[in-house]
């Protein structure tokens, strides 16, 4: 079985060490996990220079995150990597949810057809990590990525940020106009400021083996309360590819990390599990749930994204998909406000937009912790009453909690978001849904393809749409993509108007064709007067 080949890459001495040409850069991220290394590639593609410091030099040993969800694989398809991922992931939408030896209910995730994305994908972190950084080349002349380069100071400016580095070739200082800190849930930026990371730690330790063997288990998440394998406690099996499972078994507050991952205890729970076959282990971890933020994401010039900004526990997926989300939301902000085309206020969205999605990420991750783990016998009775009632009661099914899994967060009624009319479709706050089309030259394609990166006025069916000053049109009906399968409308309506974001997150929706109520929500997307936008253009 081939299993993922771990390299080095290249230190190269800095060129504020060796005599290069040096300036402040526009942009600094600290960290080249997949939220550092997305939101250094999202901010080239918007034409901004960007140097990645990374205090190791190769990607994240054990799988880690390995669920990704829908939303986070368009991101990813925009960023360059998307059809690569899901052509080595292992594609699934099936979840089956057991109590001791019998299957309660199983759920479907993407039960409708039409969209180029599957509901979830497995694949282990290191492979995202490594395509990443292969996208990262493409972009020689933007994106200076560093390894072996250690942040060991932060200092905070009126107009920027200077950062100190550790090399082996000695320390130095990086001027940055902005530094974004994706460093993960143990951030040294985070606690070089002397930010508070506030929230919940809970008490139960639980064991991730990735197990490498040969079987037949369905592409498909399983998960068992109480199972006879593992009883009292709760387990969940995913499969990866390359032949590898992940496993993750609770063990109980009073485990012992260190011993709990000894082979001799390990091997033995793996055996229960998967019965008389072959297996070895591939990687080995025992963590605590914990459930925790910063108060604010934006720091004057140093923002935070993904773990460094907020962390939950594994089940749902919340994590990863999490941080993917944040850079998302936040690098054409960045890009705005670097080539002057919004104020630095535009920056205030980021913190109202992910604070909410790590709220509600945090919210479901506790709830499923807490279902998971009850405290007191009485919270163990309802429990398994929810659990046995689910087996054939619809209503049950929303009580049993075994991670609510990643969904993108609605930005309805915030502050860069218009409100519009009450019709079918999709609302503003949204992401704008996928579907079919088809080119005038008859190649077929999809709606998000042609969607992100910039402001664009959506048009569907024979609505005109109005020229507006920094608005790309891309139109589905009249004069533009055909709707083979009726899916557009079907989704997003007929004979409307939507503008959607850089994100891909509508802003506003019409259903007649106003230049002026149109150039005032793109200003209002953006926090800019309107006529200081028209006279930008």
């Amino acid at each position: 079985m081939a299993r993922f080949a771990y390299a080095p890459f290249p230190y190269r001495t800095p060129p504020e060490l060796s005599g290069g040409r040096t300036g402040p850069a526009p942009m600094a991220i600290v960290g080249a996990g997949p939220v550092g290394l997305a939101a250094a590639i999202d901010l080239a593609l918007h034409g901004v220079k960007v140097v990645i410091l990374d205090d190791n030099d190769t990607v994240s040993t054990g799988s880690r995150a390995i669920c990704w969800s829908k939303r986070s694989l368009e991101i990813f398809d925009r960023l360059g990597i998307g059809e690569r991922m899901v052509a080595k992931g292992v594609t699934w939408q099936v979840g089956r949810l057991f109590h001791r030896d019998r299957e309660i209910y199983a759920f479907d995730l993407l039960p409708e057809q039409g969209h180029k994305m599957p509901a979830f994908i497995n694949l282990q972190q290191y492979y995202v990590e490594h395509y990443l950084v292969e996208r990262c080349a493409d972009f020689p002349d933007l994106i200076d990525l560093r390894w072996k380069n250690k942040l060991i100071g932060v200092a905070r400016r009126k107009d920027g940020v200077v950062a100190s580095v550790e090399t082996p070739d000695g320390t130095y200082d990086l001027a940055a106009d902005w530094l974004i800190a994706c460093d993960g849930a143990r951030s040294r930026t985070r606690e070089l400021l002397g930010l508070d990371f506030a929230g919940q730690v809970f008490e139960d330790r639980f064991l991730i083996a990735d197990v490498e063997m040969t079987a037949e288990f369905p592409s498909e998440r399983w998960f068992w309360f109480d199972p006879p394998f593992h009883q009292g406690q709760s387990a969940l099996l995913h499969k990866q590819p390359d032949h590898i499972y992940r496993i993750d078994l609770q063990l109980g507050r009073d485990a012992d990390p260190e011993e709990e991952k000894k082979p001799e205890l390990v091997i033995p729970r793996i055996q229960a599990i998967v019965g008389d076959r072959e297996f070895s282990l591939d990687w080995v971890s025992v963590y605590t749930f914990q459930c925790r933020r910063l108060d604010r994401f934006v720091h004057d010039r140093v923002i935070f994204a993904g773990d460094a900004a907020h962390v939950v526990s594994p089940f749902g997926a919340r994590g990863g998909n999490g941080g993917i989300q944040d850079v998302d939301n936040l690098a054409w902000k960045l890009a705005m406000v670097i080539h002057g085309n919004a104020d630095a206020a535009l920056l205030a969205s980021y913190d109202e937009e992910r604070i909410r999605a790590a709220d509600e990420n945090i919210r479901h991750s506790a709830r499923a912790t807490n279902f998971m783990t009850p405290k007191s016998d009485m919270e163990r009775i309802f429990r398994n009453a929810a659990i046995e009632l689910a087996a054939d009661h619809g209503f049950a099914r929303r009580m049993v909690n075994s991670g609510r899994l990643s969904l993108p967060c609605s930005l309805a009624g915030l502050s860069l978001q218009t409100d519009g009319p009450d019709c079918a479709g999709a609302a503003p706050g949204l992401v704008c849904p996928d579907a079919p089309v088809t080119g005038a030259d008859g190649r077929n394609s999809y709606l998000l393809d042609h969607l992100g990166g910039s402001f664009t006025l959506l048009a569907i069916g024979d609505i005109e749409a109005p020229s507006i000053p920094g608005l790309d049109i891309v139109r589905v009906g009249k004069r533009g993509f055909a709707d083979p399968e009726g899916l557009v409308a079907a989704r997003l309506g007929r004979d409307v108007l939507y503008l959607v974001r850089p994100d891909q997150h509508i802003a506003a929706r019409f259903v007649a064709s106003t230049p002026e109520g149109i150039a005032a929500a793109f200003a209002r997307a953006i926090r800019m007067n309107p006529k200081r936008t028209e006279a930008a253009a």
